[in-house]
């Protein structure tokens, strides 16, 4: 046996195992079982459940929609290393358009778009029937306290300004999906 900190412990004859463990885990996501134990640490906070010895990252989609190149592979990046899978779009109408053909976990808006901004985007969003109860936060470079009334009014259900403290972003992304999963 030998044990690696953050990677877990490994068994000598694990090779001999592996075709096993493989069909399993296959039968299991056959069944959706997976997908149930990963919405449990999801849900819980956690950005990657370990089963069985494999380590599989949480599917918690999230849509990015951000015009600015650099802004979105930043911050893409720095969510899919957080366990997130993370859907792109470049502005409100392919983020409208993706919204309802990805129906992500949560959105992440960012408010000032090219063609349809973020605040009519998420207007459109919140009354249609399909996205209307999908999380999102506002993002902006307006910290502004009418700015984010704005945004609430628009139908976000959070607001963060840019330029994008990671931390505070996925303590509020852990809070809505946390909310929404309870209800």
């Amino acid at each position: 046996m030998q044990s690696v900190r953050g990677e877990g412990t490994r068994c000598a004859h694990a090779d001999e195992y592996a075709p096993a463990l493989t069909d399993a885990m296959d039968r299991i996501r056959d069944k959706g079982v997976l997908e149930q134990l990963l919405l449990v640490a999801d849900v819980r906070g956690l950005p990657a459940a370990l089963i069985g010895g494999w380590r599989i990252q949480s599917m918690t989609k999230i849509l990015l929609v951000e015009d600015n190149e650099m802004n979105r592979d930043m911050l893409s990046r720095r969510l899919q290393k957080n366990g997130y899978e993370v859907v792109l779009a470049i502005d409100g109408e392919e983020g409208m358009a993706k919204a309802h053909s990805e129906l992500p976990a949560l959105i992440l808006m960012d408010m000032s778009l090219p063609g349809i901004d973020g605040w009519e985007a998420t207007r459109r969003l919140k009354a249609a029937p399909q996205s209307q109860k999908i999380p999102v936060i506002a993002l902006t470079a307006h910290a502004m306290t009418d700015d984010r009334d704005k945004a609430l009014a628009a139908g976000c259900d959070d607001f963060d300004t840019k330029p994008v403290e990671l931390s505070r972003l996925l303590s509020k992304i852990q809070a809505l999906l946390g909310r929404h999963a309870a209800s």
